[in-house]
């Protein structure tokens, strides 16, 4: 089973940058999309429901803006279009299909770095989402959360970590809370259950030739259950071509 993640930064001029031509060759079971920045009717173009998937669109009510995606080469039972809370809703960053045992979701949480406004707007749904996670992880399900995660755990998560330690994103209490949702919440980071290795980031700002020189952040996350930590088979950054300031994030799992 292949899932990737992929923050867009607007579907449409990922679609210039060739993301659909390199689509297919992945075979991927399932792909979730973060920051559509789109409305269904602007999606008119048939690249943007790929042959072989189902395609499902949580748009936000704000035109260009936010706005998550899942593909999936499998009908799925149910289809769940945000969380029921309305100021998260009304931005698009949930959508849930269930298959089964299964649960694959494609997750946009809000970064806080344009005003203290959406940094309080993280840290609620932050609050919101750790009891939240913990009966997901609880509940005897399998999930697969995919999505920009926008905090980085760990120092080794991004290159200049000593001087973002104030920033949102890297913020103590930022990665204070995924200690707790990788520990006593008992979800699971997938890619670190394959890859312990530093330098491996999904991120890189448009300024200062981050790109070119690797100075990234890996803020894009598989958030497992722990049923599947034990099928995880591998995980790949894709940087080989670039359709974003992020990187498509690739793992398999065993079926």
């Amino acid at each position: 089973m292949r899932i990737i993640s992929l923050n867009a930064n607007g579907i449409r001029a990922a679609a210039r940058k060739g993301f659909f031509d390199w689509l297919p060759t992945q075979n991927a079971d399932f792909v979730c999309i973060q920051e559509t920045k789109a409305q269904l009717p602007q999606l008119l173009d048939r690249a943007f429901f790929p042959a072989g998937y189902h395609c499902f669109y949580h748009d936000a009510q704000k035109k260009g803006y936010s706005g998550v995606a899942l593909y999936s080469r499998v009908q799925p039972d149910q289809v769940t279009y945000g969380l029921g809370w309305d100021e998260f809703d009304c931005e698009g960053r949930w959508l849930r299909a269930d298959f089964g045992n299964l649960s694959v979701i494609s997750l946009y949480l809000p970064s806080g770095t344009s005003k203290d406004e959406r940094q309080q707007f993280k840290v609620r749904c932050m609050d919101h989402f750790k009891p939240m996670l913990a009966e997901l992880a609880g509940d005897g399900r399998d999930y697969v959360i995919c999505g920009d995660w926008n905090i980085a755990h760990k120092e080794i998560d991004l290159k200049n970590w000593k001087a973002n330690q104030k920033n949102s994103g890297f913020l103590p209490e930022e990665r204070a809370w995924l200690d707790e949702v990788f520990g006593p919440v008992g979800m699971v980071d997938a890619f670190r259950v394959v890859d312990p290795n530093p330098d491996r980031y999904t991120w890189w700002s448009n300024r200062g030739r981050a790109w070119d020189k690797n100075v990234g952040w890996r803020i894009d996350y598989h958030v497992v259950s722990q049923g599947l930590k034990d099928r995880v088979r591998g995980a790949e950054i894709y940087v080989e071509g670039r359709f974003s300031d992020h990187a498509p994030l690739i793992l398999d799992y065993a079926d």
